[in-house]
């Protein structure tokens, strides 16, 4: 141990006389606690929230989903179809319409996000894990059949146990400007409800699901659709599966993963996250002023002892790193308390959900939380930079003194 490193902790842990500097370092060193554990707890929350919607999103959504780069409908050759069912990892696919239209049931209607599927999506039975009531199906006996989301049912006021209803899809006819708007104006068809699924909020209360025959005619979209979407076995080679893709439907159309299907929603949670983690830094950075105070009081205490130095042939350079250094142990002993309070308060949480979310219908119940070691990393950066920041000054000071003014 060094000169400097020896008086720097012995300044810290002197037990000469509790006087008010050292209260003052021991309150520092809580604030860099508190600040520490409120990091890596926050954080790992986000993180968790990003896997819990990135689990439901993949358990809803196809492996891959093949969407044009311009324009809203495309279709492709059986040739490219036939490449893509060969790839190995690829179990199956379903050509995909989605748009929008107006639904009416009884004297009810809402505006919808239509999605209409082809009978490989209902068998790679996704909507399973959803299903609150009913079945999914999407035709039945010559029928088209329809499932909607759990606030769009509720908003239509849908009886899944009456056959005397049926909801009428609407979509707008293209019609020539200034032509006058008739009855053959729209386009019409009825399904009738089969099932009542809830994936998520945003979902739940715009999406129905019926057969692509039905979409595709009220649509007129004859041989097009808006995208087709893969079904995969398994994740493990999804990027390999994707780059053949790739290479089948050409740099017209892009192949996009789970993630990248709701990208802003991803986008955000990490948006939020960044400024989450700026937040609690300059909250820290506050704190952490008492170090600053702390260390300037130590250093107008304790100039006798430096001029004592400078008087010994002690360096000034040696003088500010007793400084930095007691800023650091301060640091370090706050760092070490706070990351482990908060990686106990992370894992209490995930284990027994302490923290619930007061939601009944929510895919968790409590918050869920997941500890990614790049952001402890990354915390422990910013405590050394804090500190830094803040005793860089106090030692500046301390290292300034005059041993002329100061020896008796």
């Amino acid at each position: 141990m060094n000169v400097s490193t020896f008086i720097a902790k012995r300044y810290f842990t002197t037990s000469k006389k509790r006087n008010f500097i050292q209260v003052l370092s021991w309150i520092s060193v809580f604030g860099v606690a508190i600040g520490t554990t409120a990091l890596i707890v926050v954080l790992s929350v986000f993180n968790g929230l990003g896997d819990v919607l990135r689990s439901v999103y993949q358990t809803y959504d196809a492996g891959l989903k093949i969407v044009p780069v311009e324009g809203k409908s495309f279709s492709l050759s059986d040739d490219q179809f036939d490449q893509i069912q060969r790839i190995d990892g690829v179990q199956s696919f379903s050509r995909v319409i989605e748009d929008h239209a107006v639904a009416i049931y009884r004297d009810q209607q809402a505006v919808v996000e239509v999605k209409g599927v082809e009978q490989s999506f209902i068998e790679t039975k996704k909507l399973d894990t959803f299903m609150l009531r009913g079945q999914a199906k999407i035709n039945q006996y010559d029928r088209n059949m329809a499932v909607l989301g759990a606030g769009l049912a509720y908003e239509l006021g849908i009886l899944l146990d009456s056959d005397s209803y049926e909801v009428e899809l609407i979509y707008p006819r293209n019609v020539r400007p200034g032509a006058l708007v008739g009855t053959n104006s729209v386009r019409r068809t009825r399904l009738s409800p089969a099932g009542i699924i809830s994936v998520d909020v945003a979902l739940d209360e715009k999406l129905l699901i019926t057969s692509f025959e039905a979409i595709s005619r009220i649509l007129e979209y004859d041989n097009r659709y808006t995208a087709v979407e893969i079904y995969l076995d398994d994740l493990k080679d999804l990027n390999s599966i994707q780059n053949q893709v790739k290479e089948i439907v050409g740099d017209s159309y892009e192949v996009l993963t789970s993630d990248e299907q709701h990208g802003e929603l991803m986008r955000a949670v990490k948006i939020e996250k960044l400024f989450a983690y700026l937040a609690l830094s300059f909250i820290t950075l506050i704190a952490s002023f008492n170090i600053f105070f702390s260390l300037s009081m130590l250093a107008i205490e304790k100039r006798r002892d430096m001029a004592i130095l400078y008087a010994a042939g002690a360096p000034k350079q040696m003088v500010k790193k007793i400084f930095l250094k007691q800023g650091m142990i301060i640091a370090f002993i706050g760092a070490f308390l706070g990351m482990i309070l908060g990686l106990t308060m992370c894992y209490l949480q995930d284990k027994y959900g302490l923290v619930g979310l007061g939601m009944t219908n929510s895919v968790v119940q409590a918050y869920p939380v997941k500890v990614v070691w790049t952001d402890v990393a990354l915390v422990a950066i910013s405590i050394i930079l804090i500190t830094i920041t803040t005793s860089y000054r106090p030692a500046l000071l301390a290292s300034r003194v005059n041993p002329i003014e100061f020896l008796d």
